[in-house]
């Protein structure tokens, strides 16, 4: 008795799950912000390469797609006011971690950044030198940071970067 009244109250559920997946709603809109199949060193080198000629700190953003944190840091962060922080003061390059799974050599390279949650980010020297790194899980609450935590949080990494000459 049960069961016939349970199975079409299931059906129901899953079709109308299934309509919703699929007209677009509950899924992020536009492309995911990490590329998964980019060349993450080639990536970083680039970014390292473009620091230097602007004299500019690089900004190494590590996350994933399916991070709920990382994609509000990636929308905050092309808001007016953080995009115009970010392009004054670094330059930026995105790197996926998949689940744990891709670009480890990098995350270990910088420090493991990623050890207490992504987002992580870790800011690079125009010699290459790390001058900063999440270690902590600074950016693990974007959503909650909101777009001004987020301003603030880059801000102060800024201006405690060395000054550029």
């Amino acid at each position: 008795m049960k069961l016939r009244i349970l199975a079409p109250i299931a059906a129901v559920l899953l079709l109308g799950g299934a309509a919703l997946w699929f007209s677009g709603v509950g899924r992020p809109a536009g492309p995911p912000p990490y590329d998964e199949a980019a060349d993450a060193r080639k990536d970083v080198a680039q970014a390292l390469a473009s620091a230097r000629a602007a004299n500019l700190p690089a900004l190494v953003i590590f996350g994933a797609n399916w991070c709920e944190d990382c994609r509000a840091l990636d929308k905050s962060l092309k808001t007016t006011r953080n995009a115009e922080l970010m392009a004054k003061e670094f330059v930026t390059v995105k790197v996926d971690v998949g689940n744990f799974n891709r670009n480890l050599d990098l995350t270990t390279q910088y420090g493991n950044p990623t050890k207490k949650g992504i987002p992580a980010a870790v800011l690079v020297s125009p010699a290459g030198e790390v001058i900063y790194s999440t270690r902590a899980g600074e950016l693990s609450n974007a959503r909650r940071m909101g777009d001004s935590g987020i301003f603030e949080f880059f801000r102060k990494v800024a201006e405690n970067a060395p000054a550029k000459s």
